[in-house]
């Protein structure tokens, strides 16, 4: 997607909180029109011309659908519209349920689409100019097949009432569209008065090195994290593309003003990772590489059209303004810390960026640990989703496997001995030449970890007892971990 101005997204911001907020009352119905079309349009309930041209005309939200393009199979998910989905593209793996849908292809045979009898198919304009034939033969067997794409982020709210006009699904959008511009609108606040703005080059493709239009998605994102991009001034490849030409030697022209290194993983760019970065001929002259401040950003909340958008501008956020961002403040207090607290700080303390796979095949491979988005009492849709898949998947904090499935436990406490292995596994102690004595050492289930904690100063000893079940504080998380290095 690309930018008409920055203006109108932060007016989009206001005009759902005004909207949600004034008088009590919530937004408004969405029309059932919306864009200019012939009589056609007064006879049906759901009208409207897609971005292909065609001209949209049904009487009732659809049932069966296929998704052709990741996007639309996660924004239907977050629309409450995902049990209607009977088959999704393979890069469809967000929510992880989209996974494990029956998987459909437009570069091979539509028979298999046909034969699933779907009462729609939704693809985007990219597929009709690829797969011309696949489409034609889809539409001669009478299948509704509808193409959507955001070409601007001012068109996110337009594609999303589409979508949701299509699976009945109209209150459900208003929600997540007011919820989503809430976000976005929280992050600009925390960062609009910043006075040290950080500079960012974002790194599209490792591939002649290109960046993105100054319209694009991830600019747009990192104007609304409060940063500066320094190759704003970059020059899209070709016309309508979001990609644009840069190269080593202009980035190489900017090493001392690029604060932060930010670069794209996905389908669109599968090199470009911190260790390559940082080897490139003369890149160790760039700020934010001898500063560390290189990192690594899925194209999936960054540069598709979903509501995950919001997570790609907190990150990039986070890493200009970590100090911010990854405040401890609301954590520093003596009430008794739940293991979803332990990894909000976890995550937090170590400035970790959230785990997303980067591979579509991610769900086709075995996993011996924990399996990203498999917890049975953590749901994608759980707040704190992000952080307590990264703090587990970091292998800081442990967790269960049952004979239902994983869980983690959220709402659990968190005891000494949990605080000492992650502290343990995150921080580099070495034993001492003499040892404390633990009256109750022999109650804990890692001694060496716990004496050598104790040891280094981490612990402090009750009645000469480390009470290893005895339920911490969320202080007492924070103050263990200033001693992690």
């Amino acid at each position: 997607m690309k930018k008409k101005s920055i203006s109108l997204c932060l007016a989009a911001v206001l005009l759902f909180a005004v909207l949600l907020t004034a008088c009590g009352r919530t937004a408004g119905p969405i029309p059932a029109q919306t864009a200019a079309q012939g009589d056609y349009a007064a006879v049906s309930a759901i009208s409207f011309t897609d971005d292909d041209g065609r001209k949209i005309n049904i009487e009732a939200p659809c049932e069966r659908i296929i998704s052709l393009y990741s996007a639309h199979t996660e924004n239907l998910y977050a629309l409450g519209a995902g049990d209607k989905l009977i088959g999704a593209h393979s890069t469809s793996t967000y929510p992880a349920e989209a996974a494990f849908l029956d998987i459909y292809d437009y570069n091979g045979d539509p028979e298999k689409v046909i034969a699933a009898e779907p009462d729609l198919v939704l693809i985007r304009p990219f597929i009709t100019r690829r797969s011309p034939d696949f489409i034609s033969a889809l539409e001669k067997a009478g299948i509704l097949v509808v193409s959507l794409y955001p070409e601007s982020f001012d068109e996110f709210d337009d594609y999303i009432n589409k979508l949701a006009m299509l699976t009945g699904t109209e209150q459900k959008a208003r929600q997540e569209l007011a919820a989503f511009y809430g976000n976005i609108e929280t992050i600009t606040a925390q960062t609009r008065s910043i006075k040290d703005k950080k500079s960012i080059f974002f790194e599209s493709t490792e591939a002649n090195l290109r960046t993105v239009t100054p319209d694009s998605m991830p600019a747009i994102a990192i104007e609304l994290a409060g940063g500066i991009n320094v190759a704003a001034d970059a020059v899209p490849v070709e016309e309508g593309s979001s990609i644009a030409s840069f190269g080593d030697e202009r980035i190489l022209s900017l090493a001392e003003k690029i604060d932060v290194y930010v670069s794209q993983r996905g389908a669109m760019n599968a090199g470009g990772d911190e260790r390559s970065i940082v080897s490139r001929p003369g890149f160790s002259t760039i700020k934010a590489i001898a500063e560390g401040k290189v990192f690594l950003i899925n194209e999936k909340i960054i540069s598709s059209p979903t509501f995950r958008y919001y997570k790609g501008v907190k990150e990039l956020a986070r890493y200009m303004y970590q100090e911010v961002m990854d405040s401890l403040d609301a954590y520093m207090k003596n009430d008794k810390a739940t293991r979803r607290d332990f990894a909000n700080i976890v995550v937090r303390s170590m400035h970790l960026p959230i785990y997303i796979p980067y591979s579509s095949k991610y769900y086709q491979e075995e996993h011996k640990g924990h399996t990203y988005g498999m917890f049975k009492d953590v749901p994608w849709t759980d707040v704190d989703f992000d952080y307590i898949e990264t703090a587990v998947l970091s292998g800081y904090i442990p967790w269960e496997k049952g004979s239902e499935g994983e869980y983690f436990k959220p709402d659990e406490p968190v005891t000494r001995e949990e605080l000492a292995q992650a502290i343990f596994i995150m921080g580099e102690f070495s034993g001492k030449n003499s040892n404390y004595e633990i009256a109750d050492l022999s109650e804990c289930n890692n001694t060496r970890i716990v004496q050598t904690l104790v040891d280094n100063g981490v612990f402090v000893l009750k009645d000469g007892c480390f009470e290893p079940d005895k339920e911490v504080t969320m202080q007492e998380i924070v103050d263990a971990l200033l001693f992690v290095k």
